[in-house]
């Protein structure tokens, strides 16, 4: 069948609309027609080939759509059924088996190298295979392919389009808080950065019952919202950042932040890395004032989630009014993509929405 899908041919370039060729769907693939889709800062590093995916390429990891197909051995969704797609793993591994899948033994193959299976549909252009299983799905299109590990299935009378961000940025900022650092209720925690994955860090902050929420950014809109969202001091420098806390979420991906973050932590505090850290940089760490206070390091990928498990989590919280996704979006026709990512590199909107024309 024919799609629409936006490509990036090489690193660097920009999104092209063009025109393309998706087989049947093969063993364990579901064929969704796409709604929505957020824009993500990891589809930003990807199109700039700072990882290595398979150009040309489709992007796009935070769709949401209803099923049209699925393959002959897929039993959890069928046709009709409203779905939120996540991250893809391989099911069988030890981190797998332990509700893990964002530390999967083959987490980077399935999702920056987008490898397909035996006998699994693909996406082409004339006789040339496009890269078209980025995070297994590859969402920016009007059509993708995901899998029978990365759809959840939700209600019908859900807005897709406010839910699409479920799928990584808001599972990776609210996992943290939640499953990873078990936020407990009375103590303090402070986020470093005020982009979609902090603010969802807020929002479950809220909901695990921290006590002192504080929140550093450079956009002082970003903190307004914050302090809106919960947050109970804001700052744009971290020196004004008075400590200590139980607990520090770096989101910015900034390593000179990371040695200041850790003269912050309490006794016993632990300091989660969540951001996208350049390759080779390093953070200086005095090794007594880890061990002598207990502190801890952990680094994060995905909020440390099953988002099959998680993923319904937060649409309830949704339904209770306690995540209120809206207050983030800013919705964008398809053929604005460039426009949208724009908006998201400046920072001037938080959680860029695609969405597909036809819905």
């Amino acid at each position: 069948m024919e799609i629409e899908a936006a490509v990036v041919e090489a690193p660097g370039e920009s999104f092209r609309l063009v025109r393309l060729q998706m087989d049947a769907p093969g063993p364990d693939q579901v064929r969704v027609r796409i709604h929505a889709c957020g824009v993500c800062h990891t589809d930003m590093v990807m199109r700039d080939g700072a990882l290595p995916v398979p150009f040309p390429c489709i992007f796009g990891h935070e769709g949401a759509g209803v099923v049209e197909a699925v393959g002959p051995d897929v039993t959890s969704v069928e046709p009709g059924d409203h779905v939120l797609l996540s991250f893809h793993s391989c099911g069988t591994c030890p981190a797998c088996h332990d509700h893990q899948p964002g530390y999967c033994a083959e987490f980077f193959p399935r999702n920056f190298l987008g490898g397909i299976g035996p006998g699994q549909g693909g996406i082409w252009r004339g006789d040339d295979r496009i890269g078209g299983n980025i995070f297994g799905q590859s969402a920016f299109a009007s059509h993708a392919f995901a899998h029978s590990d990365n759809v959840v299935k939700i209600d019908r009378d859900l807005p897709l389009e406010i839910l699409a961000p479920l799928g990584c940025g808001v599972q990776t900022g609210a996992g943290t808080v939640l499953e990873t650092l078990r936020v407990q209720p009375g103590q303090s925690i402070a986020i470093l950065g005020a982009g979609a994955v902090g603010l969802s860090a807020v929002m479950a902050a809220v909901i695990a019952g921290a006590g002192r929420i504080a929140l550093l950014d450079r956009h002082a809109h970003r903190l307004d919202l914050g302090r809106e969202l919960g947050a109970t001091e804001t700052a744009d420098d971290i020196a004004d950042l008075n400590g200590p806390f139980d607990h520090i979420m770096d989101t910015t991906g900034v390593p000179a932040l990371l040695q200041q973050a850790m003269e912050k932590l309490a006794l016993r505090g632990t300091l989660a890395l969540v951001g996208a850290y350049p390759p080779g940089q390093m953070m200086e760490v005095e090794p007594s004032a880890v061990m002598g206070t207990g502190r801890r390091i952990v680094g994060v990928v995905e909020g440390g989630i099953d988002p099959r498990q998680f993923i319904p989590r937060l649409v309830g919280y949704y339904r209770a009014g306690k995540l209120p996704l809206e207050k983030l979006i800013r919705t964008y026709p398809f053929g604005a993509i460039e426009e949208a990512f724009h908006a998201s590199e400046t920072g001037a909107v938080i959680k860029p929405v695609l969405l597909m024309p036809d819905r």
